[in-house]
């Protein structure tokens, strides 16, 4: 991989997570200020809620990171996998933890990208595609933000 192509891929994670971006509001960003009651809240029946949504990147990027690594499946803290439900009681220690666990995927995610010493076509879509994962999920947590907000604000 050559010092472009890393910096390239950092720079795209960055910005779907936590970097300044263009585009606006980045993943981290729009889970600042969500408190764990609004987190918990689905805005409709069968529809997914903020907490999900939050559980459901961190999967992805502890997916992607495993296979850039060959670490072996089961190591991801939460039980289950893809779609995890919100714990029970759905407190605000609680969802710290699970924005934590975020955190904490990114930054695993982004030291091995960091460490690659090749770049295959198969990789190089992985670490796009997760970085493209950030940016859809931002823009359904911003949606359902407000949808939660504009109800509560009626009654």
């Amino acid at each position: 991989m050559t010092p472009k192509e890393r910096e390239l891929l950092l720079h795209v994670l960055g910005e779907g997570y936590d970097h300044r971006a263009w585009h606006g509001t980045t993943l981290r960003g729009s889970l600042r200020g969500v408190t764990a009651k609004e987190a918990a809240k689905r805005p409709a029946p069968g529809r997914h809620s903020i907490w999900e949504l939050a559980v459901h990147a961190a999967y992805w990027k502890y997916v992607v990171w495993r296979k850039l690594t060959g670490a072996k499946r089961g190591a991801f803290p939460r039980a289950g996998s893809n779609w995890l439900a919100v714990p029970s009681p759905a407190t605000e220690a609680a969802w710290k933890r699970d924005v934590g666990l975020l955190a904490t995927c990114h930054r695993d995610l982004h030291a091995a990208v960091e460490k690659l010493d090749t770049l295959t076509p198969r990789r190089r879509r992985l670490i796009a595609g997760v970085a493209l994962h950030d940016a859809y999920h931002t823009g359904q947590i911003q949606f359902v933000k407000r949808m939660i907000r504009a109800r509560e604000t009626q009654t």
